[in-house]
């Protein structure tokens, strides 16, 4: 609600590269701060093993904290994950398939959360308080929203394509209730995959995903994304 105040850490995995991010909010205009370092994930690594994803993205943080000077600091962190996931509580997220080139094994139906808390284990260095996890499109509006309570759409073009909003309660039929609002994850990267695009789809749309690693999945992403568009 933008009242929030402290020091937290951040991971950002969704795309070919991986953020950490140490974010400081104070109250008063301009009261954000970020510090980020990038990390590359190597094609072995994106598509291996889920423990070998992980353990890489653990020596990502680790390598983050020594940066900074925070070794052995424990904060709380939030954890950016942008791929479909069925999410049944703020702290969980089960994977339902990977997305934009990915394709570790040992994930897809496991909750992305439990495995980043058992590499943290596994490294034995450091421990952090995972307190929620939330697809980027979400991330972006959450952080606009945190300067403009306006803000109620969240939008992505980059290696992938999404956007969330927020919808009326009463609009919602899987819940009970009609006060207030929700965030909506419409993972419209996945639109056209019922063949409801084919009239527009061109030669070159439909040689990019028989060539890819999920062929008749997100077909509208692979029409509109930087991962694909150099491709087309």
């Amino acid at each position: 609600d933008g009242t929030e105040k402290g020091k937290f850490l951040a991971l950002d995995l969704g795309g070919t590269n991986f953020r950490v991010l140490l974010v400081k909010i104070r109250s008063g205009r301009r009261s954000v701060r970020m510090y980020n370092k990038i990390f590359a994930i190597p094609l072995e690594i994106m598509q291996g093993t889920g423990e070998e994803l992980f353990d890489h993205i653990v020596q990502c943080i680790a390598d983050f904290l020594d940066y900074m000077g925070l070794k052995g600091a424990q904060l709380p962190l939030g954890f950016t994950f942008s791929f479909p996931c069925r999410q049944t509580s703020i702290d969980k997220a089960t994977l339902i398939e990977w997305t934009k080139g990915f394709k570790a094994t040992d994930c897809e139906g496991e909750d992305m959360v439990d495995m980043l808390r058992e590499a943290i284990k596994r490294r034995n260095e450091f421990d952090l308080d995972i307190v929620a996890v939330v697809n980027d499109t979400v991330g972006t509006m959450m952080t606009c929203g945190h300067e403009d309570p306006n803000c109620e759409i969240g939008l992505i073009a980059g290696t992938g394509s999404n956007m969330c909003y927020m919808e009326e309660m009463r609009n919602i039929e899987l819940l009970e209730g009609d006060e207030g609002k929700m965030c909506i994850n419409t993972e419209w990267g996945g639109f056209g995959d019922n063949g409801c695009l084919d009239d527009i789809r061109t030669q070159y749309d439909k040689e990019v995903d028989e060539g890819s690693l999920n062929p008749g999945k997100q077909r509208y992403e692979k029409m509109t994304s930087g991962m694909y568009l150099g491709e087309i």
